[in-house]
C-alpha cells in the first residue's frame, strides 16, 4: 500500500486542479459560513417571534400579531431561498473553477455578496427589497456559462 505524505498529496493535487483551485475552495468554505450566519439568524428571529421547532414558517395558529409572523417569516423565507439555491451554485463553482478557477472565484463572491443583500432585504420585513440581491444572478450565470464552456469542450 502506498502512502503520500502531505507534500506529495498537495502537488499531486495541484497538478490536477492548479494551485489558483484554492480560491474556488476558499470561497466554498466562505459561503458555508455565510449559510450558517443566516440559519443563526432565523434563530434568532424564531426565539424573538416565539416560532417552536419544527414549525416552519409562522402562521396565526402560532402567533397572533400579523407584523411578528411577517417578520419572522420573511427570515425565514429569505434563508430558505438561500439553500434552494446552494447546491446548483456549489456544483457549479466546482465545475467552472475546473476551467478557469480565477473568474470561477470572482463569480462566486458576487452570488455570495448578492445573497447577503438578497438576505438583508428580505430580513428587513419587506420582501420587495428582496431584489437588491439580484446581483447574485450575475455570479450564477457566470459559473453557469464557465461550466457550459468546458462540457462542450470536454465532450467535442
Amino acid at each position: 500500500l502506498h502512502t503520500m505524505t502531505i507534500t506529495q498529496t498537495h502537488l499531486a493535487l495541484s497538478a490536477v486542479v492548479g494551485k489558483d483551485f484554492g480560491y474556488v475552495i476558499l470561497v466554498a468554505i466562505v459561503s458555508m459560513f455565510v449559510t450558517t450566519w443566516m440559519g443563526v439568524k432565523v434563530g434568532g428571529a424564531r426565539k424573538k417571534y416565539n416560532v417552536p421547532y419544527p414549525n416552519m414558517y409562522a402562521s396565526k395558529e402560532i402567533i397572533s400579531d400579523e407584523k411578528a409572523i411577517n417578520a419572522f417569516n420573511c427570515v425565514q423565507r429569505g434563508h430558505q431561498n438561500v439553500l434552494e439555491t446552494y447546491p446548483v451554485f456549489l456544483a457549479l463553482l466546482f465545475i467552472a473553477g475546473l476551467r478557469n478557477p480565477c473568474i470561477a472565484s470572482t463569480a462566486g463572491v458576487i452570488f455570495i455578496v448578492g445573497k447577503i443583500l438578497y438576505f438583508i432585504g428580505y430580513s428587513s420585513g419587506n420582501p420587495a427589497k428582496r431584489q437588491q440581491g439580484a446581483v447574485s444572478y450575475i455570479g450564477l450565470l457566470t459559473l453557469l456559462g464557465i461550466s457550459l464552456l468546458l462540457a462542450v469542450e470536454l465532450a467535442f
